[in-house]
């Protein structure tokens, strides 16, 4: 494919490569409605349904850097193509899974489908757009990958209504059908001109290293943080990584050249997109039990309630390039931190009552903080690099934004657990302990407790969960915004400006210069 027709083809290889994410991510997300149907169709524990979701997680995450390398040698459309095959025939055989057994093995395959598909996606964008389009084309890849988060469970859930629970799988099929029809004539094929060798070992050891620390994470709310599984964890995991990074310093050849991170621009958009994804699915996770626990909702219905945050961030997104060019990616990237601080403090202020307007408001204004720092941030990472290790890159941008959003979940998860304790613990005071511990350990066992104790005792204790459940979420809540303020200060007061000291760097200029070296 000559230069010309790419250059003519951009945007319907564009709507390709955001189809192929928004079925990556809506592959992941749908999963979440679906788990209670599970442990009547599969008999699922507890422990298989964590084992459901965490196989996936694991896989892509641990891959996510070794696949973008990979995809730089040896061809990113051949990435593409390899990881849709492997993600649509692993969600065909999810269909007709008999055991968690089976359901966990195909989860964990279509993680690694993913962790090919989903830097290539990235990386091939960055080389058919040029620099004067490349912002534009990235905040609507960024968009569709925020709105696909929100999508999932409102898809889901009406699939669940409507078919049975197989159905959440196989409508990944059509999409992997249509992916790769339209790859084959409109994604045009790139690798790293260099054609460096391999790093084996980088690549075992980052697998290893980060594989071990979103466990650690993943697995901190359920055992504990000073847990010995946990605490092993995550020593394992610096121990791995260290030793990663020792060797990446010493090869000719790295995976990941780590000098990229003394760029500050690298650096603090790397910091910013992890903050992001740490705040969003810090808040699908509480917001959804709120809507459906608290206030009744169905998980259909519940999706359906987000679905403000997924149209403000389709809407807003591609619009950011536009800001950046007038204002420059410092000062838009720590605004919109800015303002999902200021969503994420609305929230924090409804009660068990609250009506849905001031939820709407909070999630437009936190999926428009997200829509300004989410684009330009991923542009700025990709503008970091030279073009050639744009897979590498886009692998960065896509590990930061799964640890974020693990540690969103388990950040703000145990703190919503341990606020939740606290405040619900005067009114079972009078229970058997036995009862009591039941009790506290979630919104779900509380009421369910509740229920077998009936009577106005009853009745007073559902009461009572519920708002100890609201204000621990509001705790939660008000710390993620701090969060997101504080990193709102350290982008504003990191992130570069040009050598003339007035205006930050457009983006696209850092990839024209190493372009050009």
């Amino acid at each position: 494919m000559d230069e010309d027709v790419i250059h003519r083809r951009r945007w319907w290889t564009l709507s390709v490569l955001c189809l192929s994410l928004v079925m990556i991510i809506v592959g992941n997300t749908v999963l979440n409605v679906a788990l209670p149907t599970l442990v009547r169709e599969l008999q699922a524990t507890s422990t298989d349904l964590q084992w459901m979701v965490d196989a996936y997680a694991l896989v892509f995450a641990g891959l996510l850097l070794t696949c973008g390398a990979l995809g730089d040698r040896f061809g990113r459309k051949g990435a593409l193509v390899v990881g849709l095959v492997i993600f649509g025939v692993a969600s065909a055989l999810s269909t007709l899974a008999t055991s968690p057994a089976h359901l966990i093995v195909a989860r964990a395959t279509m993680g690694a489908g993913a962790a090919l598909v989903m830097p290539a996606t990235l990386s091939i964008l960055t080389n058919v757009f040029p620099p004067r389009e490349r912002g534009r084309a990235i905040a609507i890849w960024a968009g569709l990958s925020g709105a696909g988060a929100a999508i999932g469970p409102v898809a889901g859930g009406w699939l669940l209504e409507h078919f049975w629970w197989g159905s959440v799988f196989l409508l990944n099929a059509p999409v992997v059908i249509a992916a790769l029809l339209g790859g084959r004539w409109l994604v045009p094929t790139s690798r790293d001109p260099s054609e460096a060798p391999l790093d084996p070992l980088g690549a075992t050891l980052s697998i290893i290293g980060l594989g071990a620390l979103l466990y650690g994470i993943i697995e901190a709310p359920i055992h504990g943080w000073s847990s010995g599984t946990t605490v092993g964890a995550f020593f394992a995991a610096s121990a791995i990584l260290f030793a990663f990074a020792l060797w990446e310093l010493r090869t000719n050849h790295p995976m990941l050249d780590l000098r990229y991170f003394l760029d500050r621009r690298f650096s603090t958009a790397s910091g910013a997109i992890t903050l992001v994804f740490f705040a969003m699915f810090g808040t699908f996770f509480l917001l959804t039990q709120y809507l459906q626990t608290v206030q009744g909702y169905s998980p259909f219905e519940a999706g359906l309630l987000t679905l403000p945050m997924a149209l403000t961030l389709m809407l807003v997104a591609p619009q950011s390039a536009r800001v950046v060019e007038r204002f420059g990616v410092k000062r838009v990237v720590s605004t919109g931190l800015a303002v999902v601080a200021v969503g994420l403090v609305i929230l924090s202020s409804i009660g068990a009552d609250s009506g849905y307007g001031i939820i709407a408001l909070s999630l437009i204004i936190l999926a428009t903080g997200m829509s300004l720092s989410m684009p330009p941030s991923t542009t700025a990472i990709m503008a970091s690099l030279p073009l050639g290790k744009a897979g590498v890159g886009s692998a960065v941008n896509d590990t930061t934004r799964e640890l974020g959003g693990a540690l969103g979940v388990a950040v703000l998860g145990s703190i919503l657990a341990s606020q939740f304790t606290a405040g619900l613990s005067a009114a079972v005071g009078s229970l058997p302990a036995p009862v009591a511990s039941a009790a506290t350990s979630s919104l779900g066992a509380a009421l369910e407790v509740a229920g077998r104790v009936g009577g106005t005792p009853g009745a007073e204790l559902a009461a009572a969960a519920r708002v100890a459940f609201v204000d621990a979420m509001g705790i939660a809540l008000l710390v993620g915004a701090a969060i997101a303020l504080l990193a709102s200060a350290i982008v504003a007061r990191l992130m570069p400006v040009d050598a003339a000291g007035m205006e930050p760097l457009r983006l696209g200029d850092r990839v024209s210069e190493a372009a050009s070296a």
